[in-house]
């Protein structure tokens, strides 16, 4: 069973996710039962679905979770689009959340490759 703490997708994804929180605090309280709820559950379901997956046995279920994982980081992609579209951030944050994705979503697809290359016991904890 790999710790999921120890894998760098999971420490990147954790903090994209403080990130949004922090952000979506701003937004105005209309939004905080809506899109704001929107981007922090997405978001926080990286994270989560990453874990999830390390506690599974097997490669084929780990890679499944870094699939979901995957899904709900392209759902956050678009909530971002929206948020900025709607002006409830700067395009500055924007910019800088949405290089963090994309590097996170070459992350996980990166992690997803290896882990039905090899067994789950061999993946490093220094992923790319």
């Amino acid at each position: 069973m790999q710790n999921f703490r120890d894998l760098q997708v999971w420490q990147r994804a954790h903090s994209l996710t403080l990130s949004v929180y922090r952000l979506t605090s701003a937004f105005p309280a209309q939004e905080m039962y809506g899109l704001a709820s929107q981007m922090r559950r997405s978001c926080v379901s990286i994270p989560a679905n990453i874990a999830e997956g390390c506690g599974r046995d097997g490669a084929r279920e780990f890679a499944r979770f870094l699939e979901i994982a995957r899904g709900s980081a392209s759902e956050l992609e678009y909530y971002l689009l929206l948020a900025s579209d709607l002006h409830f951030m700067a395009g500055a944050d924007r910019d800088k959340l949405a290089v963090d994705l994309t590097e996170l979503q070459k992350m996980l697809a990166s992690l997803r490759h290896r882990v039905m290359a090899a067994p789950l016991s061999q993946i490093e904890a220094h992923d790319s």
